[in-house]
């Protein structure tokens, strides 16, 4: 296999764009697409914390996950009366997880930040592009509280970027940012979530075909860290204008 469905070759990812502020109405509001697949993440911190967190001070921060009905190419229906399928919780919870591995929570107060990550359009990877997003809105949602005065002076909550990206073999070669062509046929999917410094927060992947040996699913990891770097310039891009760590 040496060029891909799509005409990439095995390390490419796809087409990345990053448009913050994509909606008014909430101060962390992005628009994420790679390649064919577009989603929009947005941030809004509120006053209060789950129960368990009530007067210790810290704040926390959960995300949703949803795709829209007309994001693939046969409708998808809602979740409805609090029913939410297992495919989605699970996408849910290695949002949040690699989202709070961007924020030092003990330094936001008791507030919780709330992400939500809709999917618009989806050929494969809406998982990692929702983090990739997700970070950034985070992100817009942290200025946001700093220009209302809303952190004490000198303190900064935000401790690195975080972004995602997914890694696999297909047709016996590996590639990196699957598109939903290539998901639904790869013998191994690795998705990997990783901070700005180069540590792993998530590998969550299996395989498919055939056992994958030690070697290669090093080999993977690594090819993953590879093609993440090139998403972390593509945040640091789109934030010019935020303070972001070293």
């Amino acid at each position: 296999m040496t060029k891909r469905s799509d005409g990439r070759g095995p390390s490419e990812l796809r087409a990345i764009r990053i448009t913050r502020r994509y909606t008014s109405s909430c101060p962390g509001s992005v628009l994420v697409e790679m390649g064919r697949t577009r989603v929009i993440c947005t941030a809004l911190i509120e006053p209060g914390v789950p129960n368990w967190l009530e007067r210790t001070g810290r704040g926390w921060l959960t995300s949703e996950y949803g795709m829209l009905p007309a994001s693939t190419s046969q409708r998808k229906a809602r979740d409805r009366g609090g029913k939410v399928d297992g495919r989605t919780i699970e996408i849910q919870r290695i949002l949040g997880r690699s989202l709070r591995a961007m924020v030092d929570l003990s330094r936001i107060g008791e507030r919780t930040i709330w992400v939500d990550c809709d999917v618009i359009e989806a050929d494969g990877g809406t998982r990692t592009a929702a983090i990739t997003g997700g970070c950034v809105a985070v992100v817009d949602a942290l200025e946001a509280m700093r220009r209302e005065g809303l952190l004490r002076a000198g303190v900064e909550p935000l401790r690195d970027l975080v972004a995602a990206v997914s890694v696999g073999i297909v047709g016996g070669t590996q590639v990196v940012d699957l598109c939903y062509e290539e998901d639904s046929r790869a013998d191994v999917d690795l998705n990997l979530a990783m901070t700005g410094r180069g540590k792993f927060i998530e590998v969550q992947g299996t395989a498919e075909g055939a056992p994958v040996s030690r070697d290669s699913f090093v080999q993977l990891i690594d090819a993953g860290a590879v093609a993440l770097q090139k998403l972390f310039e593509a945040q640091r891009s789109a934030l010019t204008d935020a303070k972001l760590p070293v």
